[in-house]
């Protein structure tokens, strides 16, 4: 019964597609992307403050540190928080310092925001909301716990589709942890699993205010259209709030749209601003690749040599920009030029397949084998995920050989015993550099689900600076160390057998997950 049930989800309403507006690069002498600043607010920081992390366990124990030391501002999104013993002390981490900095001040001034998905955040009896209630119930006037309820989930749908399948609808997929001025992006969800032995990407940006600020600012504003978790696990949404899934549909969007927008162009005014008054006019002669090597002579901050562009992709609300960036940067590509896009699920949209396919750069695409799949090894329907993932890189790579594109797109499968695959995002490199100059790391998935359902966000990293390229370029090269090339021999083998069901059924539901 439950395999007609993933059938359910095709009630919902089809997605009105928009055209991105034309994007086109920086004239000669600019730095190459700074086009991105025309779309959200661009960041000017050092390269000294930025961190590439390559481990779970170097994530979890980055968390737990942060958390401790933090004394302003905890803002915490996610996809969900886990229910386990390393979940647990994260918890506990937090109970220490809340009780801290009550201890030190009398009333304390340390705020607690976390932001999850509800379908997902109440899935089962013990769940994200029974791990945080008890400290709503201690410390009600410090923490928040906002649970994001898709608009697109609603009426006879909402009723008729069972716990798990009814998170295939929509999602809060964002992933950014924040401890004062410190911002963790990352892909990674709060789970054991992330904290242990399913790989990510994680960069730790330090001493960012204004980042900082930004992301508390986006946090706050989804928080604001969603459900509050009370101290009796009951939810219920700000006063005078449109309701997600009661209320008017498009008057509930509209509200959203507002809140994230404003947020988006009030810190990119702010940094025009601030732009105009220091390094941008100073920097209209350089190249991106032009080595200054220029440090901070007598001041307090380093000059900035990497600057970091927030892509918003929130498809609900009519907010698309992280796609028409995407895009852009896929279409701008030039013979020569390598990328290499990594996602934990591969199910590339026709306009990213369409890009691929259609233009000049060199592609190393890195995705995970059936064995290193999240839903790998899954009871159910969920069991038969990763022979869908793998009829759809069959069919692309098909495809790719129909075109005979073999040469310049690569597939690779990433294979770890006793590991699973989550990382995504992409790496840039220019034509003739070894080291690449831009990358994209955060939530998205590069699929349908992350352009069309979920709220996602991730950043652009453009830099100058060849230590932080080389850290870039290192994280890439281990990721990919991890993999074998996939060749028309790869799908000839027993576990790559995808029963009849499977492949009349992917069609139908590949954009649900």
């Amino acid at each position: 019964r439950s395999s007609w049930l993933l059938l359910a989800p095709l009630l919902t309403p089809p997605v009105p597609v928009i055209t991105a507006p034309p994007c086109s690069l920086c004239p000669e002498g600019a730095h190459r992307f700074q086009w991105i600043r025309n779309l959200v607010p661009e960041f000017g920081i050092s390269s000294s403050h930025i961190k590439v992390l390559s481990s779970p366990a170097e994530f979890y124990e980055l968390l737990k540190v942060q958390i401790k030391t933090a004394k302003q501002r905890v803002v915490m999104a996610s996809l969900y928080l886990g229910t386990g013993l390393l979940e647990q002390e994260l918890v506990a981490c937090l109970e220490e310092t809340l009780e801290k900095s009550l201890q030190a001040k009398g009333s304390s001034s340390l705020r607690v925001s976390i932001l999850l998905d509800y379908t997902r955040g109440s899935r089962g009896r013990k769940n994200s909301r029974t791990m945080l209630i008890p400290l709503l119930q201690r410390f009600p006037e410090q923490v928040r716990v906002s649970l994001f309820h898709t608009p697109n989930l609603r009426g006879l749908l909402r009723l008729l589709i069972p716990e798990r399948f009814n998170e295939t609808i929509g999602l809060q997929h964002i992933k950014v942890y924040l401890f004062d001025d410190n911002v963790i992006l990352s892909g990674a969800n709060l789970s054991d699993l992330y904290f242990t032995n399913r790989q990510d990407r994680y960069v730790l940006l330090q001493d960012s205010p204004e980042i900082a600020d930004f992301f508390t600012e986006l946090v706050d504003a989804i928080g604001d259209v969603s459900l509050q978790l009370q101290r009796d696990d009951t939810v219920q949404m700000m006063e005078g709030m449109v309701h997600p899934y009661q209320g008017d549909k498009m008057a509930y969007c509209e509200i959203a749209n507002r809140r994230v927008m404003e947020v988006i162009n009030s810190a990119r005014t702010r940094q025009e601003l601030l732009h105009a008054k220091t390094f941008h006019s100073s920097q209209q002669g350089s190249s991106l690749l032009s080595q200054q090597g220029s440090q901070a002579s007598g001041g307090l901050k380093p000059e900035p040599d990497t600057w970091i562009y927030p892509l918003i992709q929130m498809k609900p609300f009519g907010i698309q920009i992280d796609e028409m960036v995407t895009e852009t940067l896929l279409t701008e590509a030039e013979r020569d030029a390598r990328i290499y896009l990594t996602t934990g699920y591969f199910n590339l949209t026709q306009a990213y397949m369409d890009l691929i396919l259609g233009t000049r750069a060199e592609y190393r695409i890195l995705l995970a084998s059936p064995e290193v799949n999240g839903f790998f090894g899954a009871k159910g329907v969920a069991g038969a995920i990763p022979a869908a993932y793998v009829y759809i890189e069959h069919q692309f790579y098909s495809e790719v050989c129909y075109l005979h594109q073999q040469e310049r797109v690569q597939l690779q499968e990433y294979s770890r015993a006793g590991w699973t695959f989550h990382a995504k995002g992409l790496w840039l490199y220019l034509a003739g550099s070894d080291l690449p100059c831009l990358t994209l790391i955060g939530s998205p998935n590069f699929g349908y689900r992350s352009v069309h359902r979920d709220l996602e966000a991730q950043v652009a990293i453009v830099t100058e600076n060849k230590a932080l390229q080389q850290q870039l370029h290192q994280e890439q090269e281990q990721l990919y160390l991890c993999s074998g090339v996939v060749s028309s021999s790869t799908f000839e083998q027993p576990n790559r057998y995808v029963k009849l069901w499977v492949k009349l059924v992917t069609p139908l539901i590949k954009n649900f997950f």
